[in-house]
């Protein structure tokens, strides 16, 4: 079943139309943007608004069906990221002048090797968009937030 365009719609509404997980921004993306079953379809995920986030192409591919992946530090297996219970600063942090992330946590390191959230096409947008005054997405980075060295 197709997810319907008010949904659709009050999912990009809801993540200020920016990838829940790289935070790109959908006015400046190359990719088509999704709605990603945070929880697959098949394995028992609904179409409900609180089992969906926004994504970029990028990452709604390498997520696949995925709700799990091996935290490249620990060696654990772990859950991915979760938009709708995690908030992304307690897992994720912008070093390098806001271009690279890193994980914070476990579910941060595996969500960023799963999803290739630092691949090179990213990094060199964001450096763009930095540049420009445009990334981070400043409606969607804490009071205060600063990149890590």
């Amino acid at each position: 079943m197709a997810i319907s365009r008010s949904v659709r719609e009050a999912v990009a509404a809801r993540a200020r139309h920016c990838c829940e997980y790289c935070h790109s921004q959908e006015a400046f993306s190359p990719d088509r943007f999704q709605v990603d079953h945070i929880e697959p379809r098949g394995l028992g995920g609904a179409d409900e608004p609180g089992n969906l986030a926004w994504t970029c192409g990028g990452c709604n591919n390498a997520k696949s069906d995925s709700i799990s992946a091996t935290d490249p530090e620990s060696m654990k297996p772990v859950r991915l990221f979760n938009p709708r219970i995690h908030v992304w600063e307690d897992h994720f942090a912008w070093i390098e002048d806001f271009t690279k992330m890193r994980g914070r946590s476990e579910i941060g390191r595996a969500t960023i090797d799963r999803l290739k959230l630092n691949r090179p096409n990213l990094l060199r947008l964001r450096g763009v968009l930095r540049e420009a005054g445009s990334h981070p997405p400043i409606e969607i980075v804490s009071d205060g937030m600063k990149a890590e060295e």
